[in-house]
């Protein structure tokens, strides 16, 4: 397992429901989004984004990164 914090990439609470998850995913997701940021680093921030949704936002992974 990495060890990347996952919770602290979406800004969201360990007990964060689903919908937190989702609503921080989408919100960030767009901000860095890299057709719309043109940082350097935004292509590898919104990587790191969609693996942290991907995992947090599925029940079993969730719960095996936990």
């Amino acid at each position: 397992m990495n060890n990347k914090d996952f919770y602290k990439t979406l800004n969201v609470p360990r007990g964060a429901n689903q919908d937190e998850i989702k609503k921080a995913y989408f919100k960030l997701a767009k901000e860095y989004h890299p057709d719309v940021n043109k940082d350097p680093g935004a292509k590898e921030k919104f990587a790191t984004i969609n693996e942290a949704y991907e995992t947090l936002g599925d029940e079993g992974k969730r719960k095996v990164y936990d």
